[in-house]
């Protein structure tokens, strides 16, 4: 183990910023029951807030937050702790921002919905260790699923605007949305 690794294996105080209210609480539930210290925050700003009072050990930020992007969260983390861990949870994972996430610092970049042993064993690896795939992961079909709803959503369940989006057809996208989802 570095010296890094070390120091910060027997701090094991945690960040969690989530807008989602929901997720972070069960999350937060979650890694307190595996032996962290955990603080919440639902905006950049409170994670802002969060860092400058008592930068922690380890940080889980989401990228997309209410009021901004939670890569500002991770880049004040690193300046005020350099040695601190964090990683980074998104349900709008692209090759681009997991690029400029692991630029800033982050330890591992992984995509919602994430398990807590997937949060731990993410956090806790060592540079270079790969994290074994999970047991259960989501299939192609639900993954696709859950982007079509979550852009269904954002744009106001508006089913042309979607379509558009999505550049599908309307009646297509409609099929879709008609049906269960996935497993």
């Amino acid at each position: 183990m570095t010296d890094i690794a070390a120091k910060i294996a027997g701090e094991r105080s945690l960040l969690i910023v989530e807008d989602d209210k929901p997720f972070q609480q069960r999350l937060a539930r979650a890694m307190e029951s595996r032996g962290f210290a955990v603080k919440t925050a639902d905006t950049v700003a409170d994670g802002l807030q969060q860092v400058e009072m008592a930068p922690p050990a380890y940080a889980v930020v989401d990228m997309r937050l209410g009021d901004g992007n939670g890569l500002d969260v991770l880049s004040a983390l690193k300046k005020r702790r350099p040695d601190a861990r964090a990683i980074v949870l998104t349900g709008y994972g692209n090759i681009a921002t997991a690029v400029n996430a692991v630029k800033l610092g982050a330890v591992d970049y992984l995509a919602k919905p994430a398990d807590a042993d997937d949060v731990v064993n993410a956090l806790m690896s060592l540079d270079g260790r790969k994290i074994d795939p999970p047991e259960n992961p989501m299939s192609a079909d639900r993954v696709r699923w859950e982007h079509i709803q979550r852009i269904y959503e954002l744009c106001g369940r508006n089913v042309s605007e979607t379509a558009r989006r999505l550049n599908m057809h309307r009646r297509t996208l409609q099929r879709i949305l008609a049906k269960r989802a996935p497993r």
